[in-house]
C-alpha cells in the first residue's frame, strides 16, 4: 500500500493522527544498539515516527515490551516446509518472520517455470513479504534426471516481477569456474544484480573466480574457517540452521558486533515439526544469545544486515521511512513474539483470513513405473563396494568402502553392519531408470522408508532392509501423489501425502506437523537412529561428495563429484 507523501510527512510530524501508534514500549536500534523510548507511529505500511509522543487513530498498548525489526530469512526453500506458501505464512509469521527470501528450486525441478510462477502468484497474497530469487540450476547438475530444464531465456520474462530479487543459489560452481555456456548466459543476464551463491568447501583461486562472477552470498559455509575466508572475499555469509543442515553451532562464534553487518540468518530447509518444537529464526536468535552471541549482533543479522545484503532498503530497522515490520518481545534473550506487524498489519488469524489463495499446481506429478522387489537387486562382480556414509546434521556425505559378499548374483543389505539398500527411482516419466547402492548411518533394521522429496531432482528415494517393503513404499508414493511412506512387513505404518508436485501438502501446517510425529515414530520402530530420517534421505541424493545419482543413461552406484577442468 503506497501512501501519499503528504500523509507520511504530516503523520510523522504529528500534524495529523497516525494510522497506528504502538505505545508504552521501547525500540532496539540495530545500528547503535541503543534503546529508544517513546511511541512508534505508523502510516499505512510505513513507520513515520519514533522516540516521541503521537496521537493515533488506533493505539496498541505494548507496555513493557521491546520492539525489534521483523526477521528476514535470507535463504530458504518453502517447499521444504512441506506446506504451501500460504500455510508457511501462517506457520512462521507469528514467530516474527516478516520477510522470506525463497528459491522455488524444488518445485521448479519438478514442473519448471510453472512452479516459479505459482510462487510469484502466492507471494502477492501472503501477509508476510515473500521475495523470490529465480531458480538458477534446473536441473542442478548434468548428473540428474529432473522433471524440467530452465535456461536463461526461460527466466527473462520473470525478471521484472515486483517480488523478484535476482538469481537464486548458483549450485553449479564448476560451471561458473570453467565457464559453461549455459551458466554464463544466466550470469550475464543477471550481471550487476543480485546473484545468490552456493559453493560448499570452495577455497583459494577457485573461490576467487566464483566470487568474481558477481555472486554475493553464501549459505553453505560449514566451518568458521570457511566462513571467514568467504567474508574476507566479499561474500555475505548466511548462517544456516535447517532441519538437516545445522551450521549454527560451528559459525556462531564468529558472529560478533563487527561481523554482524555482513552476516545474516537463514533456514534453507526446515519442516513444521522442527518449527513447532523449536522455532524458526526466533529459535536461532535465542540459541545464539544463550551461547554468547551479543544481543545486537543477533538481532542485526536477523534484520538490518539481511535487508542490506539483498538490497531491501525499505526495511530492517525501526525508523521513519522504513516498512512497518515489527516484532514485540517481552525478553530479548527469550525472543518469543508477543505481537508481530508485517507491513503495518497485525499478523493474526484475522489477517490470514483476508488472503486470496492461489490454486495449487503440480498435481499427479508422480509418474514412476510400478517397481517390484527385483528392481532393487544390486548386481556386481566385485565385493568391494562404494557406500554413502550419512553425516547427521549435514548434507555432505562420506565416501566409504565396504566388503559386501555376492549371494545369488546380488549384494544383500546387512543390517548388522548398518549397510542398507538405497535406491532412486525416476518419477517424472522421462526414462524410468532405477539406481541402487548402499548407505550407512540410518540404523534401519527392518522395512523401508520412501520419499519424493529428493534433492534436487525429486525422484523417488527409498532405503530399506527388505526389497518387498521397498517396492510397496515406492509404489504407494505414486498412489498418494508423492510424500513420505514408512513400511514394515507389507504394511504401511505411516504416510504423509504431498500432492503439490510431490513436495507440499494441501493440509494445514498443524496437520502436517502431527503426521510428521507419526512418521518419525514409525521410522524409529524400524530401528532408524537419525533425528530427521526423511530430510536426511532427501539429501543423500545431492551431487556433492559423494552422492548417489540417477542420470539420463541410467548410470548407477556412488558418484564422487569433483571439479575437473575442461
Amino acid at each position: 500500500m503506497t501512501m501519499p507523501l503528504s500523509d507520511l510527512i504530516a503523520q510523522g510530524r504529528g500534524d495529523a493522527p497516525a494510522d497506528k501508534v504502538l505505545r508504552g514500549g521501547r525500540v532496539l536500534d540495530v545500528v547503535t544498539g541503543a534503546f529508544v523510548e517513546g511511541d512508534v507511529a505508523i502510516c499505512g505500511d510505513t513507520i513515520v515516527g519514533i522516540g516521541a509522543d503521537y496521537d493515533g487513530v488506533e493505539v496498541i498498548d505494548v507496555t513493557g515490551l521491546t520492539l525489534v525489526p521483523g526477521f528476514i530469512d535470507t535463504h530458504l526453500h518453502i517447499e521444504s516446509s512441506l506446506v504451501t506458501p500460504h500455510e508457511f505464512d501462517r506457520c512462521v509469521g507469528p514467530r516474527g518472520i516478516t520477510t522470506a527470501i525463497c528459491d522455488p528450486h524444488e518445485i521448479a525441478n519438478v514442473i519448471g517455470v510453472e512452479g516459479i510462477q505459482y510462487f510469484l502468484d502466492s507471494a502477492t497474497q501472503t501477509v508476510m513479504d515473500i521475495r523470490v530469487n529465480l531458480s538458477s540450476c534446473v536441473p542442478s547438475s548434468h548428473m540428474e534426471t529432473a522433471g524440467a530444464r530452465i535456461e536463461a531465456e526461460d527466466l527473462a520474462p520473470l525478471r521484472d516481477h515486483p517480488q523478484v530479487i535476482g538469481l537464486a543459489e548458483f549450485m553449479n560452481y564448476p560451471g561458473v569456474i570453467f565457464q559453461d555456456p549455459g551458466c554464463m548466459a544466466k550470469l550475464e543476464m543477471f550481471r550487476g544484480g543480485h546473484i545468490d551463491g552456493h559453493c560448499p568447501q570452495l577455497v583459494g583461486k577457485d573461490l576467487n573466480a566464483y566470487v568474481a562472477a558477481g555472486i554475493r552470498t553464501e549459505h553453505e559455509a560449514t566451518t568458521a574457517e570457511e566462513a571467514l575466508e568467504k567474508l574476507r572475499k566479499g561474500m555475505r555469509v548466511l548462517l544456516r540452521e535447517g532441519s538437516v543442515s545445522k551450521d549454527m553451532a560451528a559459525l556462531q562464534p564468529i558472529l560478533t558486533d563487527i561481523t554482524s553487518a555482513y552476516m545474516c540468518l537463514c533456514t534453507d530447509d526446515r519442516n513444521p515439526l522442527d518449527i513447532g518444537e523449536h522455532g524458526h529464526l526466533d529459535y536461532m536468535i535465542r540459541w545464539m544469545i544463550a551461547h554468547g552471541t551479543p544481543v545486537l549482533a543477533a538481532y542485526r543479522a536477523a534484520s538490518l544486515s539481511a535487508a542490506e545484503a539483498f538490497g531491501l532498503k525499505d526495511r530492517g530497522q525501526i525508523a521513519p521511512g522504513k516498512r512497518a515490520d515489527i516484532v514485540a518481545l517481552s525478553s530479548l534473550k527469550d525472543c518469543r513474539a508477543e505481537m508481530v506487524l508485517a507491513g503495518g498489519v497485525v499478523v493474526n488469524d484475522a489477517a490470514f483470513a483476508t488472503r486470496q489463495i492461489a490454486p495449487p499446481v503440480g498435481r499427479n506429478s508422480v509418474k514412476a513405473p510400478k517397481v517390484t522387489a527385483t528392481s532393487f537387486r544390486a548386481t556386481s562382480n566385485q565385493t568391494m563396494t562404494d557406500v554413502i556414509g550419512v553425516v547427521e546434521g549435514k548434507i555432505i556425505t562420506e565416501h566409504l568402502r565396504e566388503e559386501i559378499p555376492i549371494e545369488d548374483g546380488d549384494k544383500r543389505p546387512d543390517t548388522a553392519r548398518d549397510l542398507i539398500r538405497v535406491a532412486v527411482v525416476e518419477r517424472h516419466g522421462i526414462n524410468g531408470n532405477i539406481a541402487t547402492g548402499f548407505v550407512k548411518g540410518f540404523g534401519l533394521q527392518h522395512g523401508a522408508i520412501a520419499s519424493t522429496v529428493c534433492h534436487d531432482h525429486h525422484n523417488i528415494a527409498v532405503v530399506g532392509a527388505d526389497y518387498d517393503d521397498m517396492a510397496l513404499a515406492a509404489n504407494r508414493l505414486g498412489e498418494i501423489e508423492g510424500g513420505f511412506v514408512v513400511v514394515r512387513d507389507g504394511t504401511v505404518l505411516a504416510e504423509l501425502a504431498l500432492p503439490v508436485a510431490g513436495l507440499m501438502s494441501l493440509e494445514p501446517f498443524e496437520e502436517v506437523r502431527d503426521r510428521l510425529i507419526d512418521l518419525r515414530a514409525a521410522a524409529k520402530s524400524l530401528g532408524v537412529v537419525l533425528e530427521e530420517p526423511f530430510l536426511q534421505l532427501a539429501f543423500v541424493a545431492l551431487p556433492v561428495i559423494p552422492a548417489l545419482k540417477i542420470t539420463d543413461r541410467g548410470m548407477v552406484d556412488v558418484v564422487k563429484f569433483e571439479i575437473i577442468p575442461g
